[in-house]
């Protein structure tokens, strides 16, 4: 009797275990970098509720801007044995070792609005045109001061995104195709000496450093009367430390002493798009998060059943290894004129986001 029971119990546990696995198996694994900004958590759980209503299972896990805790999650994801990973990286090139694992076990990675670098297992990129939202950053401020038209000078500050990112290149590199001929030409006039991108490089997006980093600026490029006439900013993260910085040294007083400069930004985030509103911020680039995330989710969906890859670039992104099929989303530029239409209307943002008093 004690040996029946014995094996009952062993018989019990395999099962429990085994139904433990079975548990643990999921379709689909998703690594984000923060939740400290709003459009990585929109990106993440949108992606989720569009997964799950098809059927799929997910996993969502958040980074907090560490690297160790991005790759310790995502070997986690392997371990579950997702079909597809979709990881938008907090560093471009430290997750070799843990793509190397997923092509091992035979799961699929897109690259979500990052390009991950120097891996050969990178399948797929779903993002939007980089290089064209720089252009729109740079075009914003060609407008603004009627470049085209006005003689100058004009005094332009020069922020740039993560080195780490390899979306700041593509950012960076775009809107200097609009403003480097006219700081050639000694139209805009870059105060500060900060004029090359290893110099204005905001590791992690952080908007205290570009806050911090503006300060010193004025303190050091514009403290015998000169005013700021404009600041390439890649990130309304990094926007609105910059109009912090530049609202504590008496820029945008109510008085109207010294008006804002014309500052940009990307990614349509709540605070931003009420600076907007209230005249501190110049504009945003909005990309519709909801429709990358469909993207991606069309493309995960495609490959667990193994049909055909949505993309409608093969040449653009080289990460080093090869040249990765992506497919590129249009980004649309957003300024007081028609924020309500790009931003309201797409149902992006609610009216009562914001005051409009």
């Amino acid at each position: 009797m004690k040996k029946v029971i014995l094996f009952l119990l062993a018989a019990v546990t395999v099962f429990v275990v085994s139904a433990c696995g079975e548990a643990e198996t999921v379709d689909i694994g998703i690594s984000m970098p923060t939740t400290s900004s709003t459009r990585w958590i929109s990106d993440g759980y949108s992606m989720k509720e569009q997964f799950e209503a098809e059927g799929y299972s997910v996993t969502l896990e958040y980074a907090q801007d560490d690297i160790t805790t991005q790759v310790s999650q995502v070997e986690n994801m392997i371990t579950k044995g997702v079909k597809v990973l979709i990881i938008a990286a907090i560093d471009n090139q430290s997750l070799t070792d843990a793509l190397d694992k997923a092509n091992d076990a035979g799961i699929a990675v897109i690259a979500y609005d990052r390009l991950i670098l120097n891996s050969e297992h990178v399948d797929y990129y779903a993002t939007f045109d980089n290089f064209g939202v720089g252009v729109l950053m740079g075009q914003g401020i060609a407008d603004a001061l009627d470049l085209e038209n006005e003689a100058g000078p004009f005094n332009i500050e020069l922020f740039a995104g993560s080195p780490d990112d390899n979306n700041s290149v593509f950012f960076y590199n775009g809107a200097m195709s609009i403003l480097q001929p006219y700081i050639d030409s000694g139209k805009l006039v870059v105060l500060s000496g900060q004029d090359e991108y290893n110099q204005v490089g905001t590791l992690r997006w952080d908007g205290t450093v570009a806050q911090t980093r503006m300060e010193n600026i004025l303190t050091s490029a514009y403290s015998t009367g000169e005013v700021v006439d404009a600041v390439l900013s890649p990130y309304d993260g990094l926007s609105i430390g910059i109009i912090s910085a530049l609202r504590s040294n008496g820029y945008g007083l109510e008085s109207g002493d010294t008006p804002m400069p014309y500052v940009t930004g990307q990614d349509a985030e709540q605070a931003s798009v009420q600076a907007i509103i209230d005249g501190y911020q110049g504009s945003t680039v909005f990309k519709d998060t909801r429709t990358l995330a469909g993207i991606a989710v069309q493309m995960a969906d495609a490959i667990i059943n193994d049909e055909e890859v949505i993309t409608n670039d093969t040449e653009t992104y080289d990460n080093g290894e090869r040249v990765v099929p992506s497919y590129l989303l249009i980004p649309v530029f957003v300024d007081e004129s028609n924020w309500e239409e790009a931003l309201l209307d797409s149902g992006y943002w609610q009216e009562s986001d914001f005051d409009l008093e």
